[in-house]
């Protein structure tokens, strides 16, 4: 198995960046400011960790969150996760060169329920998947930064070319859908992968219990 070169990495970062958002989306990625920068370089870091480990378990999910990603610019990670890093898995950190952002009305935002309960569920597994989400942007109400949405089809339809992308330059073996949306959308592309529910809405017993299925009870290698 080949890892990616830092030039793969770094046509994929400049595919995300100029990759078309609709007005209710935000593209955490595109050429419009420091802060943005910011989530380059994070996101950046955080692929050659993860071509450095090579898992070969990929987790994907459904897209970035107000309180998470977009903040960070690395799924699933919100600014605690990304800034206090977790130690026991050797992943983020300041001392790993991740970067704060100061984007204006986000200042009081520091936790994201999600990110919390996968990096929690993964810390106590003892595993490192690859993660993404299915739609690398974020989805929200119109006007409205600081919610959430559902991505529209469209819009899973172009993170599916550029997913398409992530899961030939990392070549894992087993991929993990995380809900109904990132399921749908693998399963359109043809990828074979197997469903756990979200921890979103009450899901994270099931969340935890799929993913303790996977890694332990199956004895599956991340």
């Amino acid at each position: 198995m080949t890892a990616p070169t830092d030039a793969q990495i770094d046509a994929l970062i400049d595919r995300l960046a100029t990759a078309p958002t609709a007005d209710d989306a935000y593209n955490e990625y595109a050429p419009t400011g420091a802060n943005n920068a910011i989530r380059q370089t994070n996101l950046k870091l955080y692929l050659q960790a993860m071509t450095e480990r090579m898992p070969s378990t990929m987790m994907v999910m459904e897209a970035p969150g107000y309180r998470g990603c977009r903040l960070t610019g690395v799924p699933v990670t919100s600014r605690k996760v990304l800034l206090e890093g977790i130690p026991t898995l050797g992943m983020f950190g300041r001392e790993q060169g991740f970067q704060d952002t100061d984007d204006a009305g986000f200042e009081r935002v520091y936790g994201e329920q999600s990110a919390t309960i996968v990096w929690g569920t993964l810390e106590d597994l003892g595993v490192v998947p690859f993660i993404w989400n299915t739609f690398p942007f974020h989805p929200h109400k119109i006007d409205k930064p600081l919610t959430n949405r559902k991505p529209r089809k469209p819009e899973t339809t172009l993170g599916g070319e550029i997913l398409l992308q992530v899961i030939e330059l990392w070549q894992f073996e087993q991929i993990i859908a995380i809900g109904n949306v990132a399921y749908d959308t693998l399963t359109d592309l043809g990828v074979d992968c197997v469903k756990v529910r979200h921890p979103a809405q009450g899901g994270k017993n099931d969340f935890v219990a799929g993913l303790t299925d996977i890694f332990k009870g199956s004895g599956y290698s991340p």
